[in-house]
């Protein structure tokens, strides 16, 4: 609820009004702030907003703009897609089960964690940028899994070849940006590579990634409001065309 127009955009309510403490009965006043509205006001939604409020929402549905807010967002919510990878990996890892909710809660983390990053506020960019750290993060939770079965697997083939392989002749091995590389291509191909080797029991589970994408795109959204005004108070709004 916001006390003061002029305060941070953030604490705004769309959800409540609570009447305003010895304000005259009938008294028109503002939805957000309580406070009695002057001359004119603006609708939101249906609700009535004074020129302070109206400003202060009109800033809050907005994208915030430039580098630095889009680079806090990258920040958290890299960091909330680590924990749940995390997270992932170990209930996989304990239980020897995939548990697909895990990943609706992925992305839950990161989309909080974006908006958070964001200034509160979210946008097209942000919505994009959440989808895309959900779907990574499930990719870096099936890594290990993947990586250890593939040495696994190596070995077993290194075994059965030393006796008739010549081991002399030591060969060098990739750069370490070469490896950065394909460990970044195979995180980013591994959820479809899973799935799709799963048909069609891991059908479930590429539905409840998505629904954990979805998570992600839902929370780092813009409000959806619609300002329209000024109007003369004891005038009604006009209608909505």
């Amino acid at each position: 609820m916001v006390n003061d127009p002029n305060g941070s955009p953030s604490d705004l309510q769309f959800d409540k009004v609570v009447p305003q403490a010895g304000a005259a009965p009938g008294a028109l006043s503002c939805a957000y702030c309580k406070r009695p509205l002057g001359a004119e006001y603006y609708d939101v939604s249906g609700k009535s907003a004074c020129a302070g409020c109206r400003g202060q929402i009109e800033a809050l549905i907005q994208t915030p703009q430039g580098a630095g807010p889009f680079l806090a967002a990258l920040l958290f919510g890299t960091v909330a897609g680590i924990a749940g990878a995390i997270l992932y990996y170990a209930v996989i890892a304990i239980t020897n089960f995939e548990i697909g909710i895990v990943a609706i809660a992925i992305g839950f983390m990161v989309g909080y964690a974006v908006r958070k990053g964001a200034g509160g506020r979210g946008g097209r960019r942000f919505q994009v940028l959440a989808v895309a750290l959900t779907y990574l993060a499930v990719g870096l939770a099936y890594t290990p899994l993947a990586v250890k079965g593939a040495l696994q697997s190596r070995a077993k083939t290194d075994v059965s070849s030393s006796a008739t392989t010549d081991t002399s002749e030591v060969k060098p091995g990739p750069s370490p940006i070469k490896l950065v590389a394909v460990l970044a291509g195979f995180v980013v191909a591994l959820p479809v590579i899973v799935i799709a080797g799963g048909l069609p029991a891991s059908l479930l589970s590429a539905a409840i990634i998505f629904f954990g994408m979805q998570q992600a795109w839902r929370m780092t959204g813009a409000p959806r409001l619609k300002i329209t005004g000024p109007y003369r108070v004891g005038a009604p709004p006009a209608p909505a065309a």
